[in-house]
Formats: structure tokens, C-alpha cells, sequence
């Protein structure tokens, strides 16, 4: 088989410069139609496995010698099936010691960060929301190793009647095809309805996290710039390069975990954290287009299907934009250990 060919990015006046881009230029896709490599060979590895059974579908999905084609594939063949990996009342959560943990970017390290991405057109002053480096003390909490799918949010709207549906469902109709994927385009206020909801229903205590506790999860005691080590990979997160642009069953990207095991943390869609943007303790508060849009804002953490890698890093800092389609909202759950 050849090997994937990445969607490389062409952006001839940079993401600083997206206010005047249409959704497809910011993406550096042609007004036209184009499948790229993933798509079509998702498309083939379906028909492959149309006829497998659930357990075979299952180990495909978790086994790295697979290939990324396969393993969404699976993945989506087990959306239809029902995919046992999905509780809606009790979520796969994982254990975080806490303690003492350094957050954020060095000062000095401002300007390298943002020449590693000198071909997206980045601008600096996104980079320096994330210094200085800091330290937080955290207690021991739990995070989700998925973030929160379409099944698990369905239930929560059959059983509430909230009525702040996702906007990614077309005509609000439920996504049966995509149960197992991450739920987007909802708000922060959704999310934290969410997990009070389901704080109620299992009698745990369920919330969004803060950005410490998610970077922290996300980063490792050693601090990594990606979730799975110092170098970007398009293979290991479901980021714009790969060429899905669409999201991806839940742990499908096996390799691209976190130090802690958590699966999507670099890729499928931004994920919103309890916090509000404000300066880190020390560093300068930052009025870019995000303050501009909102006044105050919730950030988010994390890549996403219909963003590129820059949002990957474990230290970035970002949130919604309105304006645009390209940013896929998202969350994961916290808990604190009862």
C-alpha cells in the first residue's frame, strides 16, 4: 500500500489573516470538490468490513499495525453496530495524581513556537497567551480517556429537553452513523448542563476541566509539545493535514494518546475547559481577534478535524470563533474523585 499523502497547507497571506478568507481558503482547499487520500481509502476499507462482527471490528480499531484507514473504518462500522466502548452514565475515566505541575511556555520560547508554523502565517501574539511557564498545584482528579460522543450527548437531550442542539446535526436529526464520534457545536453553557445532568443521573461529580488539568493530561510530567512527544505527526491526530475533514470515531488515532492513555487530546475536535481566557499569573493579557469577537471568552484546548496542527500542542491556548465553520466545539469530561 502507499503511503497516506498529507493535505499540506498553502496559505499565501496566513491565519492572522482569516477574517478575509472564505471557510475553504482557510482550510487551503480549491472552491471545488476534492477527496483527498483518507477519504478515498476510508471509503474502501468500509466495504472491506462491512461483514466483520463487533469484536473483530473492535480490535481493528485498537490495533496500531492496522492503518489509519482501517481503524476509521472500524470505528465507524461500530457506530452502526453499537459500539460497546460508549457508556452514557459511565464514561472511561482515568486517574491523574496531581501535585505540583508546570503550565505554559517559557518566555524565550515564544518566537521559536511560533517559526515552527511560519507556513500557517500564525501570529505571535497566539503563542504568548501561553507564557510564562508556571506552576500549578492540582488535586488528584479523573479525565475522560474520549471525549463526550453523539450517543452519550443524545441521551442527555432525551432526557432533559435541553433545547441547544448541536448545530453540526443537520436539520437537529440525531447522527446515528457518527454515534461514536465526538459531539460539536455545542456551547460551554451545554457542556457544563451536560455534565450536571450526568452528575445527577450516576451520583458522581462530573465537570468540565480547567486548563491546567487539561494540559497537564494532555502534556505528561515531561511536559511534551504534542500529546504523543516534541514533533507533529499527522498520522497520530485528526488535524486539517490529515485530510479527513470530518471527524473520527473516538480513539481511532491509536498512537496519538497522551502520556495518561487519553485518546483525541491533539485531534477531532477543539475541546472547551472550564476557564475563561485571562493571562497566566505574570504575563501579558492578549486583545487578539478572540477578545475583539466576544469581550471575555471560554477557552478551548486541543486540535481539531477542520484545524491544523498548530492547535495540536498541549500549551495552546484558543477558543471560538463565530465567524467561521472551521472550528468544531467540542468538550471532555472531568471528575472529582468522590
Amino acid at each position: 500500500m502507499q503511503p497516506l499523502r498529507w493535505h499540506v497547507p498553502h496559505l499565501d497571506h496566513g491565519l492572522c489573516s482569516s477574517g478575509t478568507m472564505t471557510d475553504r481558503e482557510r482550510l487551503s482547499l480549491p472552491e471545488c470538490f476534492v477527496m483527498t487520500d483518507l477519504q478515498r481509502l476510508v471509503i474502501a476499507a468500509t466495504a472491506d468490513l462491512r461483514l466483520e462482527p463487533v469484536p473483530m471490528l473492535l480490535v481493528l480499531l485498537a490495533d496500531p499495525e492496522a492503518t489509519l484507514p482501517m481503524r476509521i473504518a472500524a470505528g465507524n462500522l461500530l457506530a452502526l453496530a453499537g459500539d460497546p466502548r460508549i457508556d452514557p452514565l459511565a464514561p472511561d475515566m482515568i486517574d491523574i495524581a496531581g501535585g505540583d505541575v508546570a503550565i505554559g511556555l517559557a518566555v524565550e520560547e515564544i518566537d521559536t513556537v511560533t517559526a515552527w508554523f511560519a507556513h500557517l502565517g500564525i501570529d505571535r501574539s497566539w503563542i504568548a497567551k501561553e507564557a510564562p511557564r508556571h506552576v500549578r498545584r492540582l488535586a488528584p482528579y479523573r479525565l475522560a480517556r474520549y471525549p463526550v460522543t453523539n450517543a452519550e450527548y443524545r441521551l442527555f437531550l432525551v432526557e432533559t429537553g435541553h433545547s441547544d442542539l448541536p448545530t453540526s446535526w443537520a436539520f437537529r436529526r440525531y447522527p446515528s452513523e457518527r454515534a461514536n464520534h465526538p459531539v460539536y457545536t455545542v456551547s460551554p453553557a451545554s457542556a457544563q448542563a451536560y455534565a450536571a445532568w450526568l452528575s445527577d443521573r450516576a451520583g458522581r461529580a462530573f465537570r468540565l476541566p480547567s486548563e491546567a488539568e487539561w494540559e497537564y493530561a494532555a502534556a505528561g510530567r515531561d511536559g511534551l509539545e504534542f500529546p504523543w512527544g516534541d514533533c507533529f505527526d499527522p498520522a497520530l491526530a485528526n488535524t486539517a493535514e490529515c485530510g479527513l475533514l470530518d471527524t473520527s470515531p473516538v480513539g481511532a488515532f491509536v498512537g496519538g494518546e497522551s502520556p495518561f492513555g487519553l485518546s483525541d487530546m491533539g485531534g477531532n475536535v477543539e475541546e472547551y475547559v472550564a476557564d475563561d481566557y485571562a493571562a497566566y499569573p505574570g504575563g501579558e493579557t492578549i486583545a487578539d481577534h478572540l477578545s475583539q469577537i466576544h469581550g471575555r471568552y471560554r477557552v478551548a484546548r486541543g486540535g481539531g478535524f477542520s484545524r491544523f496542527g498548530d492547535l495540536a500542542r498541549t500549551r495552546r491556548r484558543h477558543g471560538h470563533n463565530p465567524k467561521s465553520a472551521t472550528y468544531a466545539m467540542g468538550f471532555r469530561l472531568a471528575e472529582t474523585p468522590r
